[in-house]
């Protein structure tokens, strides 16, 4: 165990601040998919993959021997050494590239006929099965990010293992709300996948051995989000404004 110290606390908020902040995509991605469920299934697959991403959490927290072996080279392509890290970026970042495309593809020019039978109250075809498939692919990815920088930020495995339970019960928590609020506003959907999209590019341009900052990534969002925020409160007023 460690001591609660000063020090010690203030790396346990600060590293739970930075896994919660690491796990909004991870939400977003899962509000997504789960949406095309039946309404009945949505909880349940939800709280079931962000129970995953906890898990895979901790499981490669306590392999992190194993994970420092991923940095080793494998092969050289284009000038560039391949480590074990890095395929598994480039095959997530293109599996999100590829996911986001769909599903925008699915929002923008999707069937007429299916958007009605949706909005109507219809079945809707996916199976919670291949949904907590996919949302494991992207929680291995996202949680190896998460636990590199969990090792980075503090000394005690300890800590991080609480600091990730913490940030994992504030999604759980987050998640629902958050998942209403993409559901209900398509146009904040589509920025969404956009953002995935954002992130796969940058997964895959690290795969490459270009180092992308995460806070530009996430400024980019948080100005995007708070412009779209502030267009959504326009378009509310002018629906109230007298014809």
């Amino acid at each position: 165990m460690f001591e609660l110290t000063a020090a010690n606390l203030t790396s346990l908020v600060t590293l739970t601040a930075m896994e919660t902040v690491l796990g909004i995509d991870n939400i977003i991605f899962i509000a997504i998919l789960v949406a095309r469920l039946p309404v009945e299934s949505q909880n349940k697959t939800r709280n079931i993959g962000i129970a995953l991403a906890l898990l895979i959490r901790i499981i490669l927290l306590f392999s992190i021997s194993w994970i420092m072996t991923l940095t080793e080279p494998l092969f050289t392509l284009l000038a560039h050494n391949f480590s074990g890290r890095d395929l598994i970026l480039l095959g997530g970042g293109l599996f999100l590239l590829a996911k986001a495309t769909f599903e925008i593809h699915h929002k923008v020019e999707g069937d007429p006929q299916i958007h009605l039978h949706e909005a109507q109250g219809g079945v809707k075809k996916a199976k919670p099965g291949m949904m907590l498939f996919q949302i494991l692919i992207l929680d291995i990815v996202f949680s190896l990010d998460s636990v590199i920088t969990a090792v980075g930020m503090a000394n005690h495995v300890p800590i991080m293992v609480v600091a990730m339970i913490l940030s994992m019960v504030i999604m759980l928590v987050s998640a629902k709300g958050i998942s209403n609020f993409v559901d209900r506003h398509p146009t904040i959907k589509i920025l969404a996948l956009s953002f995935l999209l954002l992130i796969g590019v940058m997964l895959v341009a690290e795969s490459f051995g270009a180092h992308v900052s995460k806070g530009y990534i996430y400024f980019a969002m948080a100005f995007s989000l708070v412009v779209e925020l502030l267009n959504m409160r326009y378009r509310g007023k002018q629906t109230k404004l007298p014809a």
